[in-house]
């Protein structure tokens, strides 16, 4: 599998890797025309969203912290 490929795979991985969310199949075919540093955006970008999702839940757990 080459580098492009594991991105590609990587993309796929984290749009499956959302609760509740139907799986998603990528045509690799699709992705195959960017470049390694488009993937490598998509992928941050998959991340940061990933992060923005999690806030909320943080936000209301710290409610429940005790503080001396």
């Amino acid at each position: 599998m080459d580098r492009k490929e594991e991105l590609i795979n990587d993309i796929q991985n984290l749009l499956n890797s959302y609760d509740d969310v139907h799986k998603t199949s990528i045509n690799p075919s699709i992705l195959k025309f960017m470049d390694e540093e488009t993937l490598l955006h998509i992928i941050g970008s998959l991340l940061d969203q990933k992060e923005d999702a999690k806030e909320p839940d943080l936000n209301w757990l710290e409610t429940f912290k005790k503080y001396n």
